[in-house]
């Protein structure tokens, strides 16, 4: 598998960090009335099938919400984004090590006990580059080695590089017990697990079922097992259409579905319960690759002058979302604070058709601009999995940059295109892909670094600004580095490398049961159930 895909599009493909917690709105009415009850079956829908389950091997984010039910990290966090217990009840840690002491009694889904032996092996796995695990860079710095002392419970973890956010990266890490490391074709299964469940029914692209563990005591900081309203059973049923999902969370046969399409505003005026998350949603990238027109800063700058940013973000969250503040959307948010206003070019089509005359692009026959022989053309691409809307604001898109002279041709793109674009297969000049991390660190493999296939930068970014000051942050321990993050991401959209314009705020609604999202998926932990 190539390294490639350690890259990560949100909104259906991928979301990455820890556990913390979503807010919540709406109403639920009867529907969770009363008080919470055992032994029901909590039932969610997910817009695409996982596909492989082993956590070290997967960015989707259907297999990450998924994984969540199966596979438990060493530490969790709160709503302000501290620490808490997970498999670890005690930890320290600062930018290049890191210690972990696991709590008492945790076992795999097999009933034999997790070690310290099989945590190093899931970090080492990551760490170690011949992999390519899609992970490393993003958990676990390359080269990081981790370091088991049975007798202590502990893991010592060394990383090669200074790594900013080391306890929450490599905290967060999914853990498999040491069966599945030993055979990584079940992982792929989803078995040999550390979470609240285990997966006991799989139909491929149809269903996924999974039943709780009665001997499950290690949940978040200080959950206990006793709680009321945890559901025995999860069924997760693949739904692509999300006016399907609507009408059975209507009709009370789903517990859960993310709704972004127009039958939200359906679920919203029934008073329908929902948590929600904010997640990058607007958010473009231009291949710099020499050749490609945009390898060139002022055609980069003009494109994205032409464009009403406000009016896209409108189209594309159908009025729902937020401006970008920064690239690491993600709750609970690391580095609160805004990278992306001022930094973003402003509408101006006069000034953007004005600056590709004064780079030398002349009008053709046709009206498409030439420079030195070489047409304006451009093909722009959209991630299908954003929803319905994406198809509309890739219009807009089209519609203002053919007004400055570019020949534009628009192109869905599914997973598997996306599996290509990030691996470097693929043929394009800009893209409408969100990429959704919790942590600034976090999206620097994407953005600097090595090229596919040796790296994760796949739209080819070279910012020495950037690097500068992503070096600075990252020798920082959390976030004393803040500022520094800042102020590299904004050097990014200041450049034009990224264009981050607006954030969703996604619901995922629920009927008949209450649960908290973290990262944008739901808490297996916070799920309540009502009769």
């Amino acid at each position: 598998m190539s390294s490639a895909r350690r890259a990560t599009a949100a909104v259906g493909v991928a979301v990455l960090g820890l556990a913390g917690c979503g807010g919540a709105q709406g109403g639920g009415g009867a529907s969770t009335a009363g008080s919470p009850v055992d032994g029901k079956t909590f039932t969610m829908a997910l817009p695409s099938d996982p596909g492989t389950l082993d956590p070290a091997m997967t960015v989707l984010s259907s297999a990450v919400q998924l994984d969540r039910f199966l596979y438990d990290p060493l530490i969790n966090l709160d709503k302000s984004g501290g620490a808490t217990a997970g498999l670890a009840e005690k930890w320290q840690a600062g930018t290049t090590t890191a210690r972990f002491t696991l709590r008492r009694g945790i076992t795999c889904a097999d009933g034999s006990p997790l070690t310290a032996k099989d945590v190093a092996a899931n970090i080492n796995f990551v760490g170690d580059a011949r992999n390519k695990s899609p992970l490393a860079g993003l958990y676990v710095s390359p080269g990081t080695v981790a370091r088991a002392d049975e007798a202590a419970r502990e893991v010592r973890v060394t990383s090669k590089t200074p790594d900013a956010f080391l306890l929450r990266n490599v905290g967060g890490l999914p853990i498999a017990c040491g069966k599945g490391l030993a055979d990584r074709s079940s992982l792929a299964k989803g078995r040999h697990g550390t979470g609240m469940f285990t997966l006991t029914e799989t139909v491929p692209n149809d269903h996924y079922t999974l039943t709780r563990r009665k001997d499950y005591a290690w949940g978040p900081g200080a959950w206990h097992k006793d709680v009321k309203g945890l559901p025995d059973k999860v069924r997760v049923r693949i739904i692509a259409n999300e006016t399907t999902s609507a009408n059975l969370l209507l009709s009370g046969e789903l517990n859960a579905a993310q709704v972004v399409g127009p039958d939200r505003q359906r679920l919203t005026a029934r008073k329908q319960f929902a948590a929600t998350s904010e997640t990058a949603l607007g958010e473009m990238w231009f291949n710099q690759e020499a050749g490609r027109s945009g390898a060139d800063v002022s055609v980069r700058r003009a494109l994205t002058r032409s464009l009403n940013l406000s009016e896209l973000g409108k189209v594309l969250t159908s009025g729902t979302g937020k401006p970008s503040r920064g690239m690491a959307a993600l709750a609970p948010k690391a580095c609160p604070g805004d990278s992306a206003t001022g930094a973003l070019p402003e509408h101006d089509l006069a000034a953007a058709k004005s600056a590709l005359d004064k780079a030398g692009w002349r009008a053709g026959p046709d009206g498409v601009r030439v420079r030195n022989g070489k047409r304006l053309t451009l093909t722009f691409g959209y991630a299908t999995s954003i929803g319905t809307t994406a198809a509309a604001g890739a219009e807009l898109v089209q519609k203002a940059w053919q007004s400055v002279g570019a020949k534009v041709t628009l192109k869905g793109i599914d997973n598997a295109g996306i599996s290509q674009i990030l691996s470097g297969a693929g043929s394009w000049d800009a893209v409408l892909l969100p990429v959704a991390v919790g942590l600034p660190s976090q999206i620097r493999p994407f953005v600097s670094g090595p090229t596919p296939p040796d790296g994760t930068n796949f739209s080819r970014i070279a910012n020495k600004e950037y690097d500068a000051l992503a070096d600075r942050a990252g020798r920082s321990t959390g976030s004393a580095g803040c500022a520094a993050w800042r102020d590299a991401e904004a050097a990014l959209v200041g450049n034009v490398d990224v264009v981050p314009f607006v954030d969703a705020v996604i619901p995922v609604f629920g009927s008949g049961a209450r649960f908290e999202l973290s990262l944008a998926s739901i808490t297996p932990s916070s799920i309540r159930m009502y009769g």
